[in-house]
């Protein structure tokens, strides 16, 4: 039976593959040299940069003789509400440079007398809250990879790194400088970007790049080569030319060291343990190989400062996920995460150090030639009382392929160092795969297909094999696709995230949009997705999930959704439909259920925006009623105080009765400068009993170099009685 599964799902899996593949070819059936696979669709929009003869201050003031003469890229087309003609707001950009740095002059013009909209002074904005501008940068011409450098109008920074051709990182930091100036008609800025803070191709002298402005005092956002409306303004297949009168300097070796002392207080009032303090310090070293290749190392590093996660109420059945915060493991974070889908990922950092802290690592990544990425990561974490150490080795290799499409492959390698007698878990567990990710040169086709093998101390019987495909087609009216995805029953990737295991999953999906013109509706539309999960040694249905909504969004920025759902669930295992424990519907039984929900979300522009939602329907052999939303006021620029919050209410037959959830979490966060900020996040979960407070200081005193004093607490919520607390303080710098 299994070697005929596994047939059936091997030929499945070629018969994708094939598909993508000839998909992809008939696509880029052209035949292109080089120079023209690295060039965009929007190729032709031009910019001239020139090195400069003087030299410029940073002041907003745009009056040097080097502004002067430089290129100007100006008549921004619209790409929201409307993609068919030019910008109403005015915009202006000038590029400029000398032996180490790139310079950037900004004008962006006023279209009405209204207050401009700043959220606050915190690096990383929230793009669709603030009046901002950003750039989008691809100095290696894949069309894939990139870094993204913004500002907002009052001052704040925006940097990330880029990847599967529009997604931007926004943990990743650098060095750059920026400085804006507000006029009564117009606000101007004026940046400055080392050559060393980024990475790119020695010798090139075209780069793709592409700048977009949100200007939502009128609704508009802009962008300098046009975009169409569906996609974001950060999609690189839609960027102009950046020319070079020369190749810009090779920055030569790079070396950034950052050295950090943390020391910390803890105690656990819960197991009665006495203050236990701790001081010790750590390093992080960054070695630029060559102007595209970055090695990285880390010893004894703290995570301490990294943002606390936001809780949800758990009514699932399988294990949640929560990103990555940690800032070693964002930089080329896509080389190691972009693999799989969302349920099936072989490799996820966050994997490292959740049982045991990391003593050292490294890691290589970056760009070898036109068309090559590789990435080698390292991780070794110490042994505690409960699990005994271990070594995590990652290692990737990218090849493109077309003009926008890639091959991948992928080992993982978690192995157990000196295990105990009395360690009950595997000693190893591996996975390796292939993935080919699909990407038109307009856009318009997406997709991938992947296959992953897992071997696992101890286990050699059963299926150990993972695959998937994905194929998406958008146009500005239309979005349909397909997910497929195999798991087999004993399929482990313990340094991966794979919450369900031994089910074939197919899901459809579309969207429909419609833009009527001369309306308050800006568009209005539908969706719909069936998600239907059967289980491989006999193909009999398991789980399936049929959604249908609709939405309508205005020219005001509200949003309201209307989603009507229909469930099916056959348990394969025992489940609380609680997860409190109280009891447990039987593996084997099921349940079938209609729920719908309605959503709003208001005008963000308001100094007071919120968005709240709410539904009523069935819930395995009960009913569910919800209600969430998330409130926000702000002080602009100095920071806001928001609220999410969750009620669950769930009417359950005998023994689980009528049961009620909720999770309310206020959060006060302050900048007073754009170098000084203070958040506090008080997080009350009824599901857990618990009352969570974290409090967090961070002074960037020095560029990326910062003092942070983070205070934590947890409470029982009817007492008030501490759980625990500690309290750590983290001061690092970085010389470069």
């Amino acid at each position: 039976m299994i070697e005929h599964l596994n047939f059936r799902i091997t030929t499945l899996f070629i018969f994708c593959l094939i598909i993508l593949f000839s998909t992809a070819n008939l696509l880029h059936a052209q035949v292109l040299d080089d120079r023209s696979l690295s060039r965009s669709i929007n190729s032709h929009y031009v910019l001239h940069i020139q090195k400069m003869e003087g030299e410029i201050v940073l002041d907003g003031v745009i009056d040097e003789e080097d502004w002067m003469r430089a290129d100007v890229a100006d008549n921004f087309f619209m790409v929201t509400p409307y993609d068919t003609s030019y910008s109403e707001a005015k915009s202006e950009i000038r590029m400029t440079y000398d032996d180490d740095a790139i310079y950037v002059a900004m004008i962006f013009f006023d279209v009405i007398d209204a207050p401009r909209v700043v959220e606050s002074l915190r690096r990383d904005f929230a793009f669709g809250t603030n009046d901002n501008f950003l750039m989008f940068i691809d100095p290696f011409n894949d069309l894939t990879t990139g870094f993204s450098f913004g500002v907002n109008a009052a001052g704040a920074k925006w940097d990330g790194t880029m990847s599967n051709g529009f997604a931007v990182d926004l943990a990743w930091d650098t060095k750059w400088e920026v400085v804006t100036k507000d006029y009564d008609d117009r606000w101007v800025a004026e940046m400055r970007i080392p050559f060393k803070s980024i990475r790119y191709k020695a010798g090139l002298d075209q780069w793709n790049i592409n700048f977009s402005r949100l200007d939502l005092s009128i609704n508009e956002k802009s962008s300098w080569a046009p975009v169409p409306r569906q996609f974001p303004t950060a999609s690189l297949a839609y960027t102009g030319t950046l020319q070079w009168d020369e190749p810009p300097p090779d920055p030569g070796l790079q070396l950034s060291l950052i050295p950090y002392i943390f020391g910390s207080a803890a105690r656990d009032f819960e197991a009665g343990t006495d203050t236990n303090y701790r001081t010790d310090f750590g390093m992080d070293a960054k070695v630029g190989l060559s102007s595209s290749l970055n090695l990285d190392l880390t010893y004894n590093p703290d995570f301490s400062q990294a943002d606390v996660d936001q809780q949800i109420t758990n009514l699932d059945r399988f294990e949640l996920f929560f990103p990555e915060k940690r800032q070693f493991f964002l930089e080329n974070s896509d080389l190691f995460a972009n693999f799989g889908s969302r349920n099936i990922r072989p490799f996820f950092s966050r994997r490292i150090g959740i049982d045991a802290p990391v003593l050292a690592g490294a890691r290589l990544s970056g760009k070898m030639g036109q068309d090559w990425r590789i990435g080698v990561m390292n991780m070794y974490t110490e042994d505690t009382d409960v699990v005994p150490s271990s070594n995590f080795f990652v290692a990737t290799a990218q090849k493109r392929v077309f003009s926008r499409s890639n091959i991948s492959a992928i080992y993982v390698d978690r192995q157990n160092i000196e295990k105990p007698d009395s360690w009950d878990g595997e000693s190893y567990n591996r996975t390796g795969g292939l993935q080919f990710n699909l990407a038109s040169q307009d856009n318009f086709w997406t997709g991938r297909a992947f296959a992953f093998h897992s071997f696992t101390d101890g286990i050699d019987t059963g299926s150990e094999f993972s695959q998937g495909m994905e194929l998406r087609y958008s146009r500005q009216k239309i979005e349909v696709g397909l997910n497929q995805q195999y798991v087999g029953e004993n399929y482990i990737a313990s340094a991966g995230y794979i919450p369900r295991t031994d089910y074939l999953r197919l899901n459809p999906y579309t969207t429909i949009r419609f833009y009527p013109d001369q309306s308050s509706l800006e568009q209005h539309g539908f969706t719909g997705h069936m998600n239907s999960y059967f289980r491989p040694s006999d193909f009999s249905m398991t789980d399936r999930e049929i959604s249908l909504g609709y939405y309508f969004t205005f020219h005001d920025l509200s949003r309201i959704y209307f989603v009507l759902d229909h469930n099916f669930v056959e348990l394969r295992q025992n489940f609380d439909p609680t997860n409190t424990g109280i009891e447990f519907l039987q593996a084997g039984s099921d349940y079938s259920w209609f729920d719908g929900k309605v959503q709003y979300r208001s005008d963000t522009r308001k100094l007071l925006r919120y968005t709240v939602a709410t539904g009523y329907g069935g819930f395995f052999n009960g009913n569910r009623w919800f209600i969430e939303g998330d409130l926000n006021a702000r002080y602009q620029p100095y920071g806001s105080i928001s609220m999410f919050m969750s009620y669950n209410y769930l009417d359950l037959p005998e023994p689980w009765g009528q049961n009620s959830f909720w999770l309310i979490g206020p959060k006060l966060d302050v900048t007073f400068t754009n170098t000084l900020f203070f958040t506090t996040f008080v997080q009350y979960n009824e599901q857990l009993d618990n009352l969570n407070i974290n409090s967090r200081f961070q002074w960037r005193y020095s560029p990326v170099s910062d003092i942070f004093i983070v205070y934590t607490d947890n409470y029982f919520p009817e007492t008030m009685d501490s759980r625990n607390r500690a309290v750590v303080f983290k001061m690092s710098y970085w010389f470069n």
